[in-house]
């Protein structure tokens, strides 16, 4: 089945239960996946490699900002990270495998930089830090929008997208009947639940079925990448001490707050997909 008919038919059926609920935080998200499915669908189904390369740097610049925020950046910080982070699709799509190369051997320089030339003896190690883990978990996990095939790149948005909203069921159904699934998997996130990783497993293998990459290293890096994105998120944010990223998506908060499992999802599916070999890109 194709993406198109697949998010459509998604859409529909979720539209149906919104409708249904009197939540205004659940209809406030379905309006936020409304405008997000053209944002991702067109740019990977439609625009060719150019537009995987917009879409990775445009939501790898903003989200950056975010983490900024979250961690009390100097402005040259943030412009820095920014910037790193919206480059390294170019840099990957133009040549692939010294793109890889780059993230690795230039992490240092680029976090350290800003720090080294403020003289910047009281947070700058922090302040680098921050730079290299934003460099690594924003643009790292968004380069699989490049990496990967169109199709396999859509196919792993819609599954965690799906994987997401399974978990947040499972989780509730849990809960209420009290079962034993219902235990939390961390003191980070008390609503990330059991049932909710099995049912992040069931909704993301399904989705992936219907799109034709039944795959279980695929099924496996989507149910990863939505537990342990989540509680990342979640660490980060406590240690800011937030409950959201932003306030500017409707139901999610920040951009941060809406691809927190797409950032190791796409990651551990570049890697279960065989589309990084040794050498280059397969």
């Amino acid at each position: 089945m194709d993406p198109i008919t697949v998010t459509v038919g998604t859409l529909v059926l979720g539209g149906v239960a919104t409708r249904a609920t009197q939540d205004r935080v659940v209809r406030a998200k379905f309006r936020s996946w409304l405008a997000a499915a053209p944002i991702v669908l067109v740019p990977l189904l439609l625009l060719g490699p150019w537009g995987a390369v917009g879409l990775a740097a445009g939501l790898g610049a903003v989200a950056a900002i975010e983490l900024a925020g979250l961690s009390r950046l100097p402005r040259p910080d943030t412009v820095m990270l920014s910037l790193a982070v919206a480059i390294l699709p170019v840099a990957l799509h133009l040549d692939p495998s010294r793109g890889l190369g780059a993230l690795v051997l230039a992490t240092p320089v680029v976090a350290a930089l800003v720090p080294l030339v403020c003289g910047d003896t009281t947070d700058g190690g922090r302040r680098a830090a921050i730079v290299a883990g934003g460099l690594v978990w924003v643009g790292g996990g968004l380069a699989g929008l490049v990496l990967l095939e169109p199709s396999t790149a859509v196919a792993v948005c819609l599954a965690v997208a799906v994987a997401d909203v399974c978990a947040w069921c499972a989780g509730g159904v849990a809960r209420r009947s009290n079962h034993v699934l219902a235990r939390p998997l961390s003191p980070l996130s008390p609503a990330k639940t059991w049932a909710g990783v099995l049912g992040a497993g069931a909704g993301g293998l399904a989705t992936l079925t219907l799109l034709g990459h039944r795959s279980v290293a695929l099924a496996a890096a989507v149910m990863v990448g939505s537990v342990v994105g989540d509680l990342l998120e979640s660490m980060v944010k406590r240690g800011a001490g937030v409950k959201d990223t932003g306030a500017w998506l409707p139901g999610f908060g920040g951009l941060l707050d809406r691809i927190d499992s797409l950032l190791v999802a796409l990651p551990l599916a570049v890697l279960a997909a065989g589309a990084v070999v040794l050498g280059g890109v397969a």
